[in-house]
């Protein structure tokens, strides 16, 4: 799955992920936490839903949460059963996501 990582003090990059937990939890060096900013629910932030216990330092804002610690970007969408799946972030999210969290705090 294609998606976007999202690092403190680093500029938003790309990278190709399977659709793992442990892989996923790597990435954001724990457990992770969905964080549901997209009102049209395409894309989710995955986080440590530890990051403020752990010492992580602040990244940026999603909606209105200050997320500390490495997150990612991923495709969300509802399967033929009504259920939510993570999937590949298209080009044109990856490209609004890069913008959106080019600032660092």
């Amino acid at each position: 799955m294609k998606i976007l990582v999202v690092e403190p003090e680093k500029a938003p990059y790309e990278r190709e992920i399977s659709d793992d937990l442990h892989e996923m939890q790597e990435v954001v060096g724990g457990l992770i936490e969905p964080i549901y900013f997209e009102p049209k629910n395409d894309a989710l932030v995955f986080c440590n839903e530890e990051f403020l216990l752990n010492g992580s330092q602040p990244n940026r804002m999603v909606g209105d949460v200050l997320v500390h610690g490495t997150f990612f970007v991923i495709g969300n969408r509802e399967t033929e059963y009504g259920e939510q799946e993570s999937c590949s972030l298209t080009d044109e999210q990856i490209s609004r996501y890069s913008e959106e969290f080019a600032e660092m705090i």
